[in-house]
């Protein structure tokens, strides 16, 4: 079951439940700017709502986002909307965080998208209070610093980079040097030893005809 938030009018807070995984969290505008890209963003099409994000495992996509999980944040979106919350068959929008375009012309709480074809819409038929209620009863709230956890958060990916271009580059020097030893291996320098060698002048000292060398060979 994953975290449930609703908003708050404090600016960079949140609330949300605690101990599930993954989290669903509700936040101010500055989470727009500070996001990750694990974020997943809801909002009510066309009329004012809070602005709920889901954020999904590290790795994971919105593809990812479970059917029961997709509801209660569409319950959740609605449930925050005044609007909203009083209708039947209302639509709500989502899509990745990184689709979210904020403007300096727009409005406190407006926000547009880079590609529409990265917007999905769901519709509510009517709220569903065993869910909301659900949720609502394990929120907590929050006021996190979201550019701090979003620098810690890039310096996490940094070093994962890091990490992964040193194990890359210790595997292929590691390769290089198997493929230096098999070259070294196979150098006919090592088979042919000078001082094993025979010449024509040496065999015809040592021997009376080619048939006594050859004999001594065999």
């Amino acid at each position: 079951m994953p975290r449930a938030a609703v908003p708050s009018r404090r600016r960079g807070s949140r609330r949300r439940i605690p101990d599930a995984d993954p989290p669903l969290r509700s936040a101010s505008p500055l989470a727009v700017k500070w996001g990750l890209p694990e974020d997943v963003w809801f909002h009510v099409d066309k009329m004012s709502s809070a602005h709920v994000y889901m954020r999904v495992k590290k790795g994971q996509t919105w593809d990812d986002l479970t059917e029961e999980e997709l509801e209660d944040c569409a319950q959740l979106v609605k449930a925050n909307s005044i609007q909203g919350n009083k209708e039947n068959n209302v639509w709500i929008v989502y899509t990745p965080w990184a689709n979210l375009k904020k403007l300096p012309r727009m409005e406190v709480g407006q926000v547009g998208y880079h590609d529409l074809k990265l917007v999905r819409r769901i519709k509510v038929e009517k709220r569903q209070n065993e869910i909301v209620n659900r949720l609502n009863k394990t929120k907590r709230e929050e006021y996190p610093d979201l550019a701090a956890e979003r620098e810690a958060y890039d310096k996490e990916v940094r070093e994962e980079k890091k990490q992964a271009f040193r194990e890359a580059e210790n595997a292929r020097l590691e390769e290089e040097r198997a493929r230096e030893a098999d070259r070294e291996a196979r150098d006919y320098k090592h088979i042919m030893d000078g001082e094993k060698m025979v010449t024509n002048k040496d065999i015809a000292a040592k021997y009376e005809s080619v048939s006594d060398y050859e004999d001594d060979f065999m």
